[in-house]
Formats: structure tokens, C-alpha cells, sequence
């Protein structure tokens, strides 16, 4: 008999354990995990001075704002088509409604690697900041991978909290973080270096000089994160509402925070000293001029924060990496256990677990092998995930305009043409730019094999994707169906394959 709603399907005892919490996150929830995963105070402390230093490129703030134009333009198409996706694996659904379910799976895959990289690399950064505070603090002599391992329980105990707990933590963590960047940046620019306020690094002419591909490659990592609204939009309230507010806050808040920290920085020591300054001090520099500006009490609730906010971007980096796993298992393109949330507290309990076992192993290794966690974990990690997403934003950013052109669904031109198309042009022009300067994203020679071998590995995941999705759809059409349906594709499971006419409302059988 068809079946005309959803809401008509008997409920089975597998049903709960295939579904998240609804309806626990408003809009300033989701927007302190997008703007946690960015981590502000990280990104101004370390990428940011790096920048300044290994480029000498005084328009990183510019860069910024260009940036975050062109983000801001794929964000009118990835809000428009969010209805059309309700599902946790934001870009597999995307890609796999614009592209094909074969593109789908190569973009979960790619997804769920990427942002596993991300979080393992900021553990590095975790260890290195908390090591020497405490260490002031306590008198402690402990090796960094011992404070990432604190920092590594805690995140792997939250996750398998109540997603809204650790909304709210993140909410206190957020809101400090985000004030003491502020109070910072007013000092330097109260503080200005030969007394006078310079505009020299939001000059256009700084677009021109040689290397500025470096200048978008440092600006691109700032802003991973803003595209994981998407990701919590099963658990959101009023999510047609929640996700568009939440993903443009985010991404202004970050602009706003990435440019004036970046340009008042430039201010207090001069534009012509802050390419020096940033390579003499390297991190230190901001905590520095917060120090001569408003006294040595500001350098310590600095340095404090800037552990909490690597803390605050490792919790929800963890969230999002285990509800991509969950994602990928409820559709069973990884194992089905996956797919399976807490009886408790609805989260994605062995997604959660998965991820916590593969980070701790990481942190370990490098521990014990003696690796450096700035050089060695910090930098070539996240970096080789922040190209991935990257690459994956370019790739969704295509399946965007693709899927309008197909379905325009009753949208402006301004939403389904304009905007699509203008984002996809821009994200796949930064995705050139970034590797053709990934060598010094990753701090490594331009001989190293890394530089190409990190991309060559998201090449042959997404070619292993392709042709597993052509398999299932041979082979396991009854899964085939299933991928890119989000929470419908555990509803579907033993009753038929259940897809929704998003435009018409309707529900038909996929066979």
C-alpha cells in the first residue's frame, strides 16, 4: 500500500537507536560550534602570525574579508538547498544530491577524513599551549602528549554527553574567547606604531604583489567550520530557520574577529615590522602586544583562553567527525554499528568512540616517537585537512549549482544562479591557489612528498568512493537508494526504500 507520510510508518524497536536528539539546539548553539571549530584565538595566534612571517605578506587581513566574500556568496546556495538535505552528513548529501550517489559516497568518505585530520592535529596544538602555562602555573614537568591526553578524555567524555551540554559549554568558552580578541585588537589599535592608524594591509594593491596564494591558503583555514551548521540540522530547532541564521552569523562573526585582529596587529607594530616581529616571536607576538598594551594580567587570561579555545574547537570537531561517522553508518556505507545513537543521551555513541580510539592512538605515537606538536602534528595535519574541506566546499559548491539548474524549486535567480555559480568559480580558484602554495601551508619544501601526496590521498579516496557507489548500485541497490537520505534512510530500512519529493511534498518507493 503507499504510503503517503512518514509519519504513518510503524515505529520498531531500532528506530531510537537510528536517530539523534531533535530539537535540543537554537541558533546561538549552532553558532558556537561553527565558530568553536574555527577557533578564533588559535587561528589569530598561530596562523595568523605564521602567515605574516613565512609570506611577508602584509595583506592577510584583506585576504580575510575576500575570503569571507566568497564564503558568504556559497552560503546563499547551501542554506537554499539545506531543506532539501535534513541529514547529519552535510556534504555527503549534497554532493549526492547534485552529483550523483556515487559522488556522495566519495564526499562522506572525504568528509569523515578530513575532519578526523583536522581534530588530530589540534591536539598538538593543545599540548604545546598548556604545557608551559602550566608549568609557570604548577611547576609541572610534563611532556606535551600528557596534556593533550587530558584534553583528549575530555572531549572523548562529552561526546557521548547530551549534544546540548556541550552546547552550552562551548557557549562559555565562545563568548570569552571572542571578547578578549576584541579588547586585544582595540588595545593595538589604541597603541598604533609611529602614533598614526595605517590601512596599509586592506590596500587592493597587496592582491598583486608575488605569493598571494599563500595569503588565501592561510585565510581558508580561519574559517573551517562554518559549514558545520548543516551538520547538527537534526537536532536543531526550527531547522528551515536555525541553519541559515546560524551558518551567516558564524561566518561574519569570524570575518569580522579574522580582520580586525590580523589589521590591528599590523597597526601596533607597523606594517613594515610585522612580517619581522611575527617571525622573531612567532605565537607569542599577539600575547606580546597584549602585554605592553594593557598589562602582563591580559597576557595570562590570553594565554588561558588560547587553551580553552584549542579545547573548545577539539569538542566540536569531535561532534562533527562523529556525527559524519554516524551519518555514513546509518546510510551503511561504513559498518551499520556506526549508524547507531545512546539510548541515554541520543548521540552518536560509537561514532563518538571510533573517533576518541583513532585520536588517542595518534597523540601516542608521536608522544612516544618524540615528535614535535606544533611542527610535526599541528601543522601538516590540519592543514591536510583544511584542504580536504576546502576541496570538499568546491565540490559542493558545484553540486549547488548543479542540482538548482535541475530543480529550480520556485527560487530567486539571485539563489539558485547568481550566487551558485559565482561561490563555485571562487571556492575551485582558491582550491588551485592553496595547492599551489600547500608546501607552505605545511611548513615543508617544495621537494617533500607531502605536498602532493596529501593531495593524491583525497584523489584516491574519492576515486575508491566513485567506484564503490557504482558497486552498490549493481550490487546493493537497496543501500545505493539509501545514501543521501539522512534520517529517511533509517526509517526506509526493511519497508522499502523511502525518498522525499522535497518540491511536492510527496513520498514515493525507490526500487
Amino acid at each position: 500500500m503507499p504510503l503517503n507520510s512518514h509519519s504513518t510508518m510503524p515505529k520498531r524497536a531500532g528506530d531510537v537507536s537510528r536517530a539523534l536528539a531533535a530539537n535540543r539546539l537554537g541558533v546561538s548553539a549552532v553558532t558556537y560550534f561553527a565558530i568553536a571549530v574555527g577557533a578564533p584565538l588559535t587561528i589569530m595566534a598561530g596562523a595568523v602570525t605564521t602567515g605574516y612571517a613565512i609570506t611577508g605578506q602584509v595583506g592577510i587581513p584583506l585576504g580575510f574579508v575576500l575570503m569571507g566574500v566568497v564564503l558568504g556568496l556559497f552560503c546563499v546556495g547551501y542554506v537554499t538547498m539545506a531543506p532539501h538535505v535534513p541529514n547529519a552528513g552535510a556534504f555527503n548529501a549534497y554532493i549526492s544530491k547534485g552529483l550523483g550517489r556515487p559522488a556522495g559516497v566519495a564526499g562522506g568518505w572525504a568528509s569523515l577524513v578530513a575532519y578526523n585530520t583536522m581534530q588530530i592535529g589540534f591536539f598538538g596544538t593543545l599540548g604545546d599551549a598548556a604545557e608551559p602555562l602550566f608549568r609557570g602555573w604548577f611547576g609541572l614537568e610534563l611532556a606535551w602528549w600528557v596534556y593533550s591526553l587530558a584534553g583528549w578524555a575530555i572531549v572523548a567524555y562529552l561526546g557521548l554527553q547530551h549534544i546540548d551540554l556541550n552546547g552550552r559549554i562551548l557557549c562559555v568558552l565562545m563568548i570569552a574567547e571572542c571578547l578578549v580578541i576584541i579588547i586585544y585588537s582595540v588595545a593595538n589599535l589604541a597603541n598604533p606604531a609611529g602614533g598614526a592608524v595605517t590601512m596599509d594591509t586592506l590596500s587592493l594593491a597587496n592582491l598583486f604583489e608575488p605569493g598571494v596564494g599563500v595569503l588565501f591558503a592561510i585565510a581558508i583555514l580561519g574559517f573551517v567550520g562554518f559549514e558545520t551548521t548543516v551538520v547538527f540540522c537534526e537536532e536543531a530547532r526550527s531547522p528551515r530557520r536555525t541553519v541559515p541564521v546560524a551558518t551567516y552569523l558564524s561566518l561574519g562573526v569570524m570575518t569580522v574577529l579574522y580582520a580586525l585582529g590580523s589589521w590591528s596587529m599590523s597597526v601596533a607594530t607597523g606594517p613594515d615590522r610585522i612580517a619581522t616581529m611575527a617571525h622573531d616571536q612567532g605565537s607569542n607576538l599577539i600575547f606580546n602586544l597584549a602585554g605592553d598594551n594593557l598589562g602582563g594580567a591580559w597576557v595570562v587570561i590570553g594565554r588561558l583562553l588560547y587553551v580553552t579555545s584549542v579545547l573548545a574547537a577539539l569538542i566540536a570537531f569531535h561532534n562533527t567527525t562523529a556525527r559524519y561517522a554516524f551519518s555514513l553508518g546509518r546510510e551503511r556505507l561504513l559498518p551499520s554499528a556506526l549508524g547507531t545513537t545512546s539510548q541515554r543521551t541520543s548521540s552518536p555513541r560509537l561514532g563518538s568512540l571510533a573517533q576518541s580510539a583513532v585520536a588517542g592512538t595518534v597523540i601516542l605515537i608521536y608522544g612516544l616517537a618524540g615528535g614535535h606538536p606544533v611542527r610535526d602534528l599541528f601543522f601538516i595535519w590540519t592543514a591536510s585537512g583544511s584542504l580536504g574541506i576546502l576541496m570538499l566546499i568546491a565540490t559542493t559548491s558545484v553540486a549547488i549549482v548543479v542540482f538548482f539548474a535541475r530543480e529550480p524549486s520556485g527560487e530567486t535567480a539571485w539563489r539558485r544562479v547568481i550566487a551558485p555559480v559565482l561561490a563555485a568559480a571562487g571556492c575551485l580558484t582558491s582550491v588551485v591557489l592553496v595547492l599551489a602554495n600547500f608546501d607552505k601551508m605545511l611548513e615543508v619544501d617544495q621537494s617533500s612528498p607531502l605536498r602532493w601526496g596529501v593531495p593524491g590521498i583525497y584523489l584516491a579516496i574519492a576515486v575508491l568512493g566513485v567506484l564503490w557507489g557504482l558497486r552498490l548500485r549493481t550490487r546493493r541497490p537497496d543501500v545505493y537508494a539509501m545514501i543521501g537520505l539522512g534520517a529517511k534512510s533509517a526509517a526506509g530500512t526493511g519497508l522499502g526504500i523511502l525518498s522525499e519529493d522535497s518540491t511536492a511534498g510527496t513520498t514515493r518507493r525507490v526500487r
